[in-house]
């Protein structure tokens, strides 16, 4: 079944990880796909894999924390396909692990601008051209890090955290325009971010991941979005939806 006929997807970070995944699974979904990354090595990949596959996507580069080139991104999507129906924030840096005393002072800056700003200015120029076509749907990627406490993570969790309270707010804010805003809290998944993090050590961290007892999959996450990007979930906005193996729940 396609679930996204006829829809104009716009994912960043879709050139690895759970953007490739999202992006594959939006395209055999029937959605036209604009695949954004700041490496265009991934970025293209995932629209040859797409059009290998039969499917519709463009590449756009772009950095993201930019508000000049996510104001061009979105208008290269609309003058490419006429319309945006969903947005996916989903572009994201981990930063480096240090106590807060320790963290550096442009570290943070940059974590907060890509994790967080990023999704604020994705969210501010999307809206405006969902609006002009009666509806949308925003789904950014928060993280588990964004409700509990991860030591050296303090401007990635902080960052997760405000996107899921921006998520909240601006799902209020649009509720009664036909525009949902919803955000997804990963656990720990098998991504090349979370192989940086982990290094040598997955299967330590595996055994952290109970009752589940594995890593998550980007296609764990992919078909979460797709459930939020589709007509399936017209009662939802405003949640973080935990996808983490139950990690938060012990």
């Amino acid at each position: 079944m396609e679930r996204l006929t006829n829809k104009v997807a716009l994912i960043t970070g879709g050139g690895s990880g759970i953007g490739r995944a999202t992006s594959l699974l939006f395209a055999r979904e029937g959605a036209k796909v604009v695949v954004v990354d700041y490496a265009p090595e991934g970025g293209e990949e995932t629209v040859r894999r797409i059009r290998a596959d039969g499917g519709a996507a463009l590449f756009v580069r772009a950095d993201v924390s930019k508000s000049a080139e996510v104001q061009q991104m979105i208008a290269t999507t609309v003058d490419t396909y006429g319309r945006l129906d969903i947005l996916f924030n989903n572009a994201g840096i981990e930063g480096p692990s240090a106590k807060i005393v320790n963290y550096p002072e442009a570290e943070w800056e940059r974590v907060i601008a890509v994790d967080l700003t990023a999704v604020y200015l994705g969210m501010k120029y999307a809206i405006p051209q969902m609006l002009k076509q009666g509806g949308g749907v925003i789904i950014s990627t928060a993280s588990v890090a964004g409700m509990v406490g991860f030591p050296g993570s303090g401007a990635y969790g902080a960052a997760k955290a405000g996107v899921i309270q921006l998520t909240r707010t601006v799902a209020l804010e649009y509720a009664s325009k036909n525009i949902r805003v919803n955000c997804i809290c990963p656990g720990v998944i098998r991504t090349p971010m979370a192989q940086r993090v982990m290094g040598d050590r997955p299967e330590e961290v595996t055994v952290r991941m109970e009752p589940i007892g594995r890593l998550g999959t980007p296609e764990d996450i992919a078909y979460a979005a797709l459930f939020l990007a589709s007509d399936e979930s017209s009662f939802a906005t405003g949640a973080p939806f935990i996808i983490d193996g139950g990690y938060v729940a012990r």
